[in-house]
Parts: C-alpha cells; structure tokens; sequence
C-alpha cells in the first residue's frame, strides 16, 4: 500500500474533524449538566413553595387560636360556656329510678407534723 502524502489540506481537515468532536462532547457535557441542575431547581422551587404553604397555614392556625370564635368553640366543646338563648339540658333518670344522690365529700383528718407532736409531747401540760 501506498503511503498517503502529508498534504496540509488533509491535515487541516483532520484537526477541524478533532475539535468538531471535541466540541461535541464538550457541548453534551454542558447540555447533562443544564438538566441536572434544572431538575434540582425544579425539586427546590417545590419545597420552597411546600415551606411557604405551610408557613401560610400556620400563621392561620396563629391568627385563629388568638381569636374570640376560638375561645368560644373551646369554651362550648368543653361545655363550659353557654350562649344566651340556650337551654341547658339535664339528664334525668329513667321512671322508677332513685334519684341520684351526690354524695358530700367527708374531712379527712390531716394530722400535725412529727415535731408539734413532739413539741407537745415534752412541753405540754
């Protein structure tokens, strides 16, 4: 076979042919790194507007929990607060059944501490 002559044509065309190559790679190596980093700002963008609704909805929850309607909600649902016009109702038993009797709770005998006693004890006629 014969050798190819050097021409500067064909060298000049292999050397565009290598950076065009070159180029290539270098160019879809930027185009990967563009996706990779609008997928992260996109994950970011949705994070960032979780954070923001949940800082919304607590600041409701704030402004709501300072509030009168919710001392009264709290007020009506532990049955501690009537509105006027309402009537309150009271369980009453079945026919033939013994009232219920509330019993009175009884003193318990506290007794003194350990050194009255003693103190009385020695000093006491």
């Amino acid at each position: 076979m014969p050798a190819l002559p050097l021409n500067p044509r064909r060298i000049a065309a292999a050397a565009g042919l290598l950076v065009v190559a070159l180029l290539v790679i270098e160019f879809n190596t930027r185009l990967d790194e563009l996706n990779r980093l609008a997928e992260k700002r996109d994950r970011v963008r949705v994070e960032a507007t979780q954070s923001m609704q949940t800082q919304v909805a607590l600041h409701t929850a704030i402004a709501y929990g300072g509030s009168v309607a919710a001392a009264e909600a709290w007020a009506r649902s532990e049955g501690h607060y009537m509105m006027p016009g309402d009537r309150p109702v009271v369980p009453l038993g079945g026919p033939g059944e013994a009232p219920a009797v509330a019993s009175t709770p009884t003193a318990i005998a506290t007794s003194p501490p350990n050194w009255q006693i003693w103190w009385d004890l020695f000093f006491s006629e």
